[in-house]
């Protein structure tokens, strides 16, 4: 049976919030948990993964909540962003933010010719040849590093020290490279592994793995991307239809040896000047940035609930070559065509987007480089207004 607290004790409670609240306050609506149980077990974890030194985001926050709602068998828990920054609000967590810095476009960027002299370029070739869209491909490389310092994460407001638990592996760097084309469809990733021979483990299909001293794109990797990749779209293995590839400045896309090769596949070689990526390449524009989002939900659910190994010293291991690749592949797997599309319309490579394409389904994407709504729903945090360059 339960004790009623006598009238005085509960005048003096509401008295005090009186005179602590804020005089343009004019109620204590949202105050109370819903799920008081599910919250309390909530905060002792955090507290468990900082006093570790790990990194806490809202996106694992969340990962978390529906984890313990499942397990405590809640219905109607969605563990959407206003849930979660209500719940940090009534355990006094905050978030440390930083500003991000953009590529610098060129000096006399405001009224720009390079912009349409480039489109101009690949809409005469189009037009001239009758590329089709299935045939209009941009390829890009996204650095990596296997251990990053974390930067944002949750923590109980007024604590003075952030430790932030590392792997030690900051400097071990590896190169994802993506290719997708203008009607949605993606080639598979290649991954380049900063060592000498490749590494003895069972990876996953629909990945190239390539190793070399540096992790990074040279000529010979790029002239194994045009032969073991690029050849995988449909009708390239005969290079029967023309087609345009669309890459950046890069040295090592643009060697003599390389432009022979492309010149044999049927293929015209449209690249971008330097300091525009950012306003005329697809992958850059609406698709980079979705596919870190989900790298890094992956990295998190793994640095909270996978299995980790240890060192004689005490210092976690990183994931293993194999387990990497698995998340790359899921990752890319699962970026939408429609999302691919609107990035090659938004870079002004094609003018609307080709019919039959999975973008009519995606209508909850309202811009080119926003994600899957489910996935903006669960993931939307404040990781994300960070680019992601590794794992932890």
């Amino acid at each position: 049976m339960e004790i009623e607290q006598p009238i005085s004790s509960t005048c003096d409670e509401l008295e005090n919030k009186l005179r602590q609240v804020k005089k343009t306050q004019l109620s204590f609506r949202g105050h109370k948990a819903r799920w008081p149980e599910l919250e309390e077990r909530l905060e002792r974890w955090i507290i468990e993964q900082r006093t570790s030194g790990r990194s806490v985001s809202t996106v694992t926050i969340r990962l978390k909540a529906v984890s313990l709602a499942e397990e405590m068998k809640i219905e109607h828990f969605r563990g959407g962003p206003s849930w979660c920054f209500r719940f940090m609000k009534r355990c006094h967590f905050s978030i440390r933010t930083r500003t991000t810095v953009a590529q610098q476009l060129p000096a006399d960027y405001t009224g720009n010719e390079k912009l349409a002299i480039f489109r101009s370029y690949c809409s005469k070739h189009i037009g001239d040849k009758n590329i089709q869209p299935s045939h209009i491909t941009n390829m890009d490389e996204v650095p990596l590093t296997f251990d990053i310092l974390v930067i944002h994460t949750v923590e109980k407001k007024g604590t003075s020290t952030l430790a932030i638990r590392t792997t030690g592996h900051e400097k071990s760097s590896f190169t994802v490279v993506l290719g997708c084309h203008a009607n949605g469809q993606k080639l598979p990733p290649m991954v380049i592994f900063k060592r000498k021979t490749l590494p003895k483990e069972k990876f996953p299909a629909g990945i190239i793995i390539k190793a070399n001293e540096k992790g990074w794109m040279d000529e010979e990797m790029m002239k194994d991307w045009l032969r073991e990749v690029y050849v995988r779209r449909p009708g390239g293995f005969f290079h029967a239809s023309p087609s345009l590839l669309i890459c950046d400045s890069m040295r090592a896309h643009l060697t003599a040896n390389v432009k022979k090769l492309v010149k044999q596949m049927n293929c015209e070689l449209a690249v971008i000047p330097g300091g525009l990526t950012k306003e005329l390449q697809p992958l850059d524009i609406g698709v980079n940035r979705p596919f870190k989002v989900r790298l890094r939900a992956a990295w998190e659910r793994w640095m909270t609930d996978g299995d980790h190994s240890f060192t004689k010293s005490g210092r976690q291991r990183r994931a293993i070559y194999a387990t990497i690749c698995q998340w790359i592949v899921d990752a890319w797997a699962n970026m939408s065509a429609g999302t691919v599309v609107r990035a090659f319309a938004k870079a002004g490579i094609i003018s609307e987007e080709p019919h039959g394409t999975e973008s009519d389904s995606d209508s909850e994407e309202s811009e080119p480089g926003m994600f899957d709504g489910d996935l903006a729903q669960l993931f939307n945090s404040d990781t994300e207004d960070e680019d992601f360059d590794g794992f932890d």
